[in-house]
């Protein structure tokens, strides 16, 4: 081949290709998820055995049968996997996308005119169900394991779940409730209900020894002592007893779950719960509004860490093709502690009120979200 002919070749340009490439994207895909699945798996036995270890001896010394304790196994699972998901799918990004470089399959593809960003074509795909999989975690599936694996705990163990000593204040600021105990079945003892007219004035009180709250015909009380206030709410009337008596929920419209929900912490509660709080309740302290704000928009976030490990971890992976996986790794350590360690920093002082709940619960990850967007679009082999 003479010069000129070497000059030519070296002015041609390979067009970018963006469309379906199947043969690429199942090579890519099946690397990527026999990584995956090895590193989540992982990481879940790890979080097995603290359960076993920290577990165990409770269930064994209340002589709880074993399928309870296999059942609280199976019901951390999932607040287990929420958990590792961001950090198994940027390692098994950057362990997939550093095999490729060290081997020059990286610069084979780019070669033939697929964009780093199309090389992780698939890889990005994952990411973006592994987020869905997060929010639905997070909102729907995983407070509610979580609250079934307590339940089932102090079931086996204490025989008995309560939640003792409950106080409420209706978001109409028009009745208080005062429960002695609260159970697993949705059953309470030791019930006071104070009912005002104008959010001072008592209308009356009912003194219950138990109710029960039903969804479909609100709460029934029993053994009722309910008494009547005068006009200014001032002076007692004859107390009158009552066997049953029953509310619908148009009378109280609160629910058991709304009860159980205010008195929780903000991290156990799913976003649209936090979001019916703050908006239901005009009064409710400033403190606590930026508190459960807070929470909200960081719970809004968190799940697309998922994403953003792809962002980061493709053009991470491929930086220097010849550095290998274990420098990949350090790197997805070093990146994911960050994160964490900013978000929650970040976290804090939205709480403390310093910063806006919007800039506390989001801006970490839009920023991460934004850094692995141009590393991917503007990174250079």
């Amino acid at each position: 081949m003479n010069e000129n002919e070497k000059k030519y070749q070296s002015l041609i340009v390979v067009p970018r290709r963006w469309g379906l490439l199947p043969t690429l994207d199942m090579y890519v895909l099946r690397e990527f998820m026999i990584k995956l699945s090895v590193l989540v798996l992982v990481f879940v036995i790890l979080f097995i055995l603290s359960d076993v270890f920290n577990e165990l001896g409770s269930f064994l010394d209340a002589k709880a049968p074993m399928s309870d304790f296999l059942m609280y196994l199976v019901l951390k699972l999932p607040g287990n996997i929420r958990f590792v998901m961001p950090i198994a799918v940027l390692l098994g990004c950057m362990w997939t996308m550093a095999t490729f470089g060290k081997n020059l399959e990286v610069t084979a593809m780019r070669a033939s005119g697929v964009s780093l960003f199309r090389c992780g074509g698939s890889i990005l795909m994952v990411g973006l169900i592994a987020t869905m999989i997060n929010i639905y975690f997070n909102e729907g599936f995983v407070p509610y394991t979580e609250r079934e694996a307590v339940v089932l705990r102090e079931s086996a163990v204490r025989k008995v779940y309560e939640q003792n000593m409950l106080t409420y204040r209706s978001p109409d600021q028009q009745r208080n409730w005062f429960f002695r105990s609260f159970t697993n079945a949705r059953k309470s003892s030791g019930v006071i209900l104070k009912k005002y007219r104008d959010g001072k004035t008592m209308e009356w009180d009912i003194s219950a020894q138990r109710a029960v709250y039903d969804a479909k015909t609100g709460w029934t009380f029993y053994n009722v002592i309910r008494t009547p206030y005068s006009r200014d709410g001032l002076m007692q009337k004859r107390p009158v007893r009552h066997r049953i008596m029953q509310f619908s929920r148009a009378e109280l419209p609160e629910s058991a779950d709304d009860i159980v929900n205010a008195v929780k912490d903000e991290e156990e509660l799913p976003t649209w719960v936090i979001w019916s709080i703050v908006h239901r309740n005009q009064d409710i302290a400033q403190r606590m509004r930026e508190i459960y704000m807070t929470v909200f928009y960081y719970r809004l976030a968190f799940p697309w860490a998922c994403f953003l490990a792809v962002f980061l971890g493709i053009p991470l992976a491929t930086k220097n093709e010849r550095s290998g996986s274990l420098l990949a790794i350090i790197m997805a350590v070093v990146i994911i502690v960050a994160y964490i360690v900013v978000a929650q920093i970040f976290l804090v002082l939205g709480k403390q009120g310093l910063l806006p709940a919007p800039v506390a619960g989001l801006m970490p990850t839009i920023v991460f979200l934004i850094y692995g967007y141009c590393k991917v679009f503007y990174h250079k082999a």
